[in-house]
């Protein structure tokens, strides 16, 4: 590995982090940066929604996500392309009902103007053994 390589892993991994704690927190303004305008993101249930769409979420705090807790984390970098795996423990309350689950999600990033921005996002639930 390169260091330019290695130096764009650590700057992902740390977006990455920064990305969770916007979440956690509701600050709109952060995700405003982490998320490229062209970002489109599939929920568990199957619906997308674009930048602005997330974003309102977190500015009305329709959605508020009051644990975030990542149990694994993987980064992959290719040229100007990163891809996060995360496997995480979410509760919180959406459109009033509150929720619990245990998702992964896929992340895919460009890095551009000196820093990372999510252009893709997945998360599915992932289930309990046996279930």
């Amino acid at each position: 590995m390169t260091r330019d390589q290695a130096g764009l892993e650590a700057a992902l991994r740390d977006a990455e982090r920064r990305l969770q704690s916007a979440v956690r927190s509701g600050d709109a303004d952060v995700l405003e940066q982490l998320l490229d305008d062209r970002v489109v993101y599939t929920g568990p249930d199957g619906r997308s929604l674009t930048k602005a769409e997330d974003l309102e979420g977190h500015r009305t705090r329709s959605l508020i996500v009051e644990a975030f807790d990542q149990e694994d984390l993987q980064v992959k970098v290719v040229g100007t392309t990163g891809i996060t795996h995360v496997l995480a423990t979410l509760q919180g309350v959406a459109a009033g009902r509150p929720f619990a689950a245990r998702l992964r999600y896929t992340r895919t990033w460009v890095h551009a103007e000196g820093g990372w921005r999510v252009l893709a996002a997945h998360a599915s639930a992932v289930l309990a053994p046996g279930s």
